[in-house]
């Protein structure tokens, strides 16, 4: 799979983790291509991982086999349409990594019927520590899902999904959950000032045990999560108290909220788009 060329049409954050999880798991350099209008983010990703670049959309997507679509999507339809206006779009592989924007909407924008796979990474990818959901309608070959799937893989996990609209769960679950973690963090780490506690001791100690307490999780892939709890939460002890702290707030309740708050955005933007 080496041999095909992935043109990202955009040079973003997400753009730039995938292509330096390409890089470190040795795939060619030459063949990756990144375009974008302004050149300061073409220069970097040049720079740092020897990538082919270019501000010419069109030169992009006539050179690849795979076009990652990585804008925003408030400008995902005028890209498309002029990449269907001025290119050759026969023979390419498409991956999304737009939200909001579901997979018939983006045939549309495409102007044809071409081999296309969304995919919903989350910001981790960052660090190759992601999680990304991915969908692919019956008529996308194995071969295709393969490579998206391996693309995907550098900067983390990856999950299928059988029916499209359960991207929107992958989107509550994992794209937008970091940031329900770090609220947590911030909530603790204030708090700890609060007591008086200095802000770098209060972060270290908050961000030591969320990462300790994910590699647990990790760790024991056959014990239930509530397991794990139960081993930190002997019978009136000082955790036991907390738990019944947010479990008499309705904690639970809170986070399913959230979750069905993100879900329903993301079918009120796929109606914008």
């Amino acid at each position: 799979m080496s041999n095909k060329t992935i043109a990202f049409i955009g040079a973003g954050n997400m753009t730039r983790s995938i292509i330096s999880g390409l890089v470190n798991a040795n795939y060619p350099a030459e063949r990756i291509i990144a375009s974008n209008p302004s050149t300061n983010k073409l220069e970097s990703l040049k720079s740092d991982f020897a990538i082919n670049t270019t501000q010419d959309n069109h030169f992009a997507v006539e050179n690849a086999h795979v076009v990652v679509l990585a804008v925003k999507p408030q400008l995902m339809e005028d890209v498309c349409a002029d990449l269907s206006k001025h290119c050759d779009l026969q023979d390419k592989l498409f991956v999304s990594i737009a939200a909001g924007i579901n997979h018939q909407r983006l045939q549309q924008m495409l102007g044809g019927n071409y081999p296309l796979v969304r995919t919903m990474p989350n910001t981790p990818s960052m660090l190759r520590k992601g999680m990304t959901g991915l969908y692919a309608p019956s008529d996308v070959s194995a071969d295709d899902k393969n490579l998206v799937q391996m693309i995907m893989q550098s900067v983390g996990e990856t999950l299928w999904v059988e029916e499209e609209a359960d991207i929107d769960l992958v989107i509550a679950a994992a794209g937008s959950s970091p940031a329900y973690f770090f609220l947590f963090l911030e909530a603790m780490q204030n708090h700890a000032i609060e007591l008086g506690m200095d802000k770098n001791a209060s972060r270290k100690l908050v961000q030591q045990a969320m990462l300790g307490a994910a590699e647990m999780v990790c760790h024991n892939p056959t014990l239930e999560i509530n397991e794990l709890r139960a081993q930190v939460t002997s019978k009136g002890g000082t955790t036991a108290k907390a738990i019944e702290h947010f479990q008499a707030q309705q904690l639970e309740k809170i986070i399913a909220g959230a979750m069905d708050a993100a879900i329903l955005r993301a079918g009120q933007m796929a109606k914008q788009f």
